[in-house]
């Protein structure tokens, strides 16, 4: 299983759980050389780390990072960087009582469900802890990109909407809220549903400005693709909407067309959110994605155990009161992590003077990739063999292995690759599979 691991020009593995002993990421592919920047990685997960607001847990972590490997004198090795958070102020006790009852809208009974096994302390990786990981990385890759301007900032928290955007505003407080006008209302309203130990979500609006046209890839590498893939894959994001989003459902084709003015870029916003057929066209890349409410809440609610018995369930501990405040670094992160991959593979297709390491980079990954393939391929077949064996079919297939090896010569032909070497390697791995369990 590698769902830990962000497959990505500068791979990132994390690991760690919420209430274990520390939280950890490992970098790949940065080269030699860099200035560790140690200072922006600290002020990144500053502003994501609990006990900033009178609204976030008031569990109280230092979150500074210690360096295990890739650095010397302060500089970069060119080797894997592993970074590694420890937990200090983890109350573990504190869930002692409901360890075996599932709590309401969190991952417990999904893991359960799949691994037969939950950390109930917590939630272990489904705790929004684990985004250290995902901050700490984007912040080392920062210092080697050259990020278009990324604003985030929310539109709604709960039933209180923003009437303006004030962006200076918005950096200078705890909630990263953009309106003046209706902040001392927003104060309020969570104040009422902290006291009431209950929880809201809101949505969040993304800009992004200055981005190079082209930016991007067709199809199973669409921008909007990866970039939706990044924010979901954020713990309590549960929607995602790019320019008009779903209100181009309810126009026609000549509303929801825009005329094409000029062959230049501008930030005008587009229906479209700044990207056709996954491909950025220069205007200002939008879209807005909600959060919902924080699922640890004080309020009695109803559940089961693991034995699927009716239980009662009241949460005792450190929570979020809106979670959104706290995401918005979160998201900027896995934003910086999506445009990674797309501006470095565009340097490639633009052909722009690279440098022998970063084409040695680029070799290198795609390497990976293809040893990550032949370690799923060798799984898949395992799982194969066993079932034949158990079915009592038989085992080796030549006519099929002589039609696959067949139709690979024809596609490695159209590719403008040897016929010879794609069958020699083949074979090799028809034949290091054959037999084996």
């Amino acid at each position: 299983m590698n769902s830990n691991f962000l497959r990505s020009v500068y791979g990132i593995t994390s690991f760690g759980e919420s209430h274990g002993k520390a939280i950890g990421v490992i970098i790949e592919d940065i080269k030699p050389g860099i200035v560790f920047p140690l200072s922006a990685i600290n002020k990144a997960l500053a502003k994501r780390k609990p006990g900033r607001s009178p609204f976030s847990s008031a569990r109280q972590e230092e979150d500074r990072i210690e360096v295990i490997s890739g650095l010397i004198d302060g500089k970069t090795t060119g080797m894997p960087i592993c970074l590694l958070v420890y937990n200090r102020d983890h109350r573990s006790h504190t869930y002692e009582a409901i360890k075996d009852i599932f709590r309401p809208e969190h991952a417990d009974l999904a893991y359960f469900s799949k691994y037969k096994i939950y950390d109930y302390r917590g939630g272990g990786r489904a705790s929004g802890r684990e985004t250290i990981a995902r901050v700490a990385a984007a912040a080392i890759i920062d210092s080697v990109i050259d990020y278009p301007q990324i604003d985030i900032y929310p539109l709604s928290i709960g039933i209180v909407r923003a009437k303006q955007t004030d962006l200076k505003f918005a950096r200078n407080n705890d909630l990263n809220w953009p309106c003046r006008e209706t902040y001392s209302d927003l104060l309020a309203y969570l104040t009422s549903i902290k006291n009431a130990k209950d929880s809201v979500g809101g949505i969040v609006q993304v800009k992004i400005d200055n981005i190079k046209p082209g930016i991007g890839d067709p199809v199973y590498q669409k921008l909007d693709a990866k970039l939706a893939e990044a924010i979901i894959s954020i713990g309590g994001v549960k929607g995602i909407e790019f320019g008009s989003g779903f209100d181009l459902a309810r126009l026609k084709g000549s509303e929801a067309n825009q005329t094409i003015e000029s062959i230049k870029p501008d930030k005008k916003e587009t229906n479209a959110g700044g990207i056709w057929g996954g491909i950025a066209t220069g205007s200002t890349v939008s879209f807005r994605f909600s959060v919902k409410p924080t699922p640890s809440i004080g309020i009695e609610q109803t559940s089961v155990d693991k034995s699927n018995n009716a239980r009662k369930i009241q949460l005792e501990g450190r929570f979020d009161t809106c979670i959104i405040p706290r995401i918005i670094p979160v998201a900027e992160a896995m934003i910086k992590l999506a445009l990674a991959d797309a501006i470095s593979y565009q340097k490639l297709i633009e052909e722009e003077e690279l440098g022998l390491q970063q084409l040695r980079e680029a070799i290198d990954k795609i390497d990976e990739d293809l040893l990550i393939s032949l370690y799923r391929r060798k799984k898949i077949v395992e799982i194969v063999k066993k079932w034949k064996q158990t079915h009592n079919e038989q085992d080796y297939q030549p006519q099929r292995e002589k039609e696959l090896l067949e139709s690979l010569q024809n596609k490695a032909q159209e590719f403008g690759l040897s016929q010879i070497m794609v069958a020699k390697v083949w074979r090799s791995i028809f034949e290091n599979n054959r037999g084996k369990v």
